[in-house]
Formats: structure tokens, C-alpha cells, sequence
């Protein structure tokens, strides 16, 4: 299974004093430098944290996959299509939301959609699509040629017991190996961190899990490079 960063949150100490550091960019090449497999970044369209400079910085300089997460606006497409990352990840975007709060509709949303993942997919981009675990959406995924899906993987990390905890997961499990055999690549995030991570290697097709804020905050008190390593140890066994 491949572990790929979120440095969101790197920008998101920089902005608040509006100054240059700490650089994401930075943060970005060290966390290669400990081993990751990708760097995911978030352009929002309110550009809370990641800003267009960053983005194009990292297409330059990291040299593992670029995952550019955002919302199917004509303005963060139009960017993704002149910056080229190995991956755009659609996800849903509220200004008033302090982080992604659930997968897109892609039922409800089709046409959308469709036109996004055609017009990426026109740059060479390849494209993911930021889902629950449910087998309606991914089979609406696979229709209108989404390459990836991300199971949102927050409802399983706020469970409040573990019998809860345990059915979520089997939801995800269910959804992951529906959308292999569909012929989609299956990745995964939100929530995830050092005490519920270890339980997706029971989950083979998941291929790749994205994970941020935990390890951010971990890096507050031990560094970058060490706790990429500490997440790696966990999610490679």
C-alpha cells in the first residue's frame, strides 16, 4: 500500500502570519527525502492555505507524484490542465467547512463531472474521484471514466465504538474490491492517523492512502522526516 502527504496544513501555519515559513514546498522535499510515495495538496478556490505558487513549485521540484486535490470549478481545472500533476483528485469544496466534510455526489452531478474527467483526461491527467463507500457511486464513477476513486475515510476514523468503528470498515472494504473489479484504482483518506492506520493493511485493495493533519501535528514535536517514517513503519508493517 503507498502513503502519499498532505502538506495543506503546512500552508496553513505560513498564512496565518502572512509570511514565507514554514514553506510547504520544503516540507514537501524532505518528506520524499524520508521515503513517501506522492504529495497531495489542496488548491481551493478561497486559497486558505495552498496557493498557485506552491503548486507549480512542486510540479518543478518533488519528483514522486503530484496529487492536486480540487473542487470541478472552470478556474481550478483550467490550472490543473497548464500545471500537469500525476493525479487530480475532485473533491467537494463549502467555504464555510474547516476540511472536507464528506465524498462528492456523483449521481446527482453526472454531467459534471463527466465533462471535468474529459477535459483532464485531455491533458493527460489522470483523475480521482473523492467518494464514500457506497456501490452506486462508485459504479457511477466507473461510467463516465474516472480512473481513480478515494474512499472518504472519515465516517470510520470519528466512529464512536468500535462496533461502529467495524461495520464502517466493512463498508470500505466491500466498496474497495467492487471498485477493483470495475477496474478502478482505489485510494483512500481523511482521518487516518498513528492509532486507526494499521487496520487498512487488512484491506488489500485499497492501493494508496492519503494522510495530513495527523502527521503535521506529529511533526510539531518530532520533525518532518521522523514522522513519515513513524507512519510508514505503521502502514508498511
Amino acid at each position: 500500500m503507498r502513503f502519499t502527504l498532505n502538506i495543506d496544513h503546512i500552508a496553513t501555519i505560513r498564512n496565518a502570519r502572512g509570511e514565507t515559513q514554514p514553506d510547504p514546498v520544503t516540507a514537501a522535499l524532505v518528506a520524499e527525502q524520508a521515503g513517501v510515495d506522492g504529495i497531495v495538496v489542496h488548491l481551493r478556490e478561497d486559497r486558505r492555505h495552498i496557493n498557485e505558487r506552491d503548486v507549480r513549485l512542486l510540479r518543478e521540484l518533488i519528483t514522486t507524484k503530484l496529487d492536486l486535490e480540487m473542487a470541478a470549478t472552470d478556474e481550478i481545472i483550467k490550472i490543473a490542465c497548464d500545471v500537469g500533476p500525476e493525479l487530480a483528485t475532485i473533491v467537494p469544496e463549502k467555504r464555510q467547512e474547516l476540511t472536507t466534510e464528506g465524498g462528492v455526489n456523483v449521481i446527482d452531478n453526472i454531467n459534471l463531472f463527466k465533462n471535468s474527467i474529459k477535459t483532464l483526461h485531455d491533458a493527460e491527467i489522470e483523475v480521482s474521484l473523492f467518494i464514500e463507500p457506497d456501490i452506486d457511486q462508485i459504479d457511477a464513477a466507473s461510467e463516465i471514466n474516472s480512473d481513480y476513486i478515494e474512499i472518504h475515510t472519515g465516517v470510520f476514523a470519528n466512529a464512536l465504538s468500535e462496533e461502529e468503528q467495524f461495520d464502517e470498515l466493512e463498508r470500505i472494504r466491500i466498496a474497495a474490491k467492487h471498485a477493483k473489479k470495475l477496474g478502478l484504482g482505489v485510494n483512500a483518506g481523511h482521518g487516518l492517523n498513528y492509532q486507526n492506520i494499521k487496520v487498512f493493511r487488512e484491506v488489500p485493495d485499497i492501493d494508496e492512502v492519503s494522510i495530513g493533519h495527523a502527521i503535521i501535528a506529529r511533526a510539531v514535536f518530532v520533525g518532518i522526516k521522523d514522522a513519515v517514517k513513524e507512519m510508514m513503519g505503521l502502514i508498511k508493517g
